[in-house]
């Protein structure tokens, strides 16, 4: 009798150890997944957007028409940071290069 309580007790415990190790290692899949899918699904095409977007940043130039923080206007000058547009004759406002919308 004792020999089998001896046997069970090393059944249990052997089997309780190897549980966690299952369980951890199914964890650490499931969460590269998750990640994996996020990364496919949100970061990627929000860089790939970001990208595009530099990129029509860098192409400004003087006499585009552009839409900078919801106002219409021609490029009059284009600095490092900023541009400025003609929104009128006449009437000249800068914005950061940042502002730009789009470009016409």
């Amino acid at each position: 009798m004792e020999q089998t309580a001896e046997v069970v007790d090393t059944v249990v415990q052997t089997g309780a150890a190897a549980a966690p190790q299952n369980g951890f290692w199914g964890m650490v899949l499931y969460c590269v997944v998750v990640f994996g899918v996020i990364y496919l699904l949100m970061v990627r095409p929000n860089k790939k957007r970001m990208a595009e977007y530099q990129k029509m940043l860098d192409s400004l130039k003087v006499g585009n028409r552009v839409m900078a923080a919801g106002i219409y206007g021609t490029i009059k000058k284009v600095n490092e940071k900023t541009i400025e547009v003609e929104v009128a004759k006449g009437v000249v406002l800068e914005f950061a290069k940042n502002a730009v919308a789009s470009v016409e």
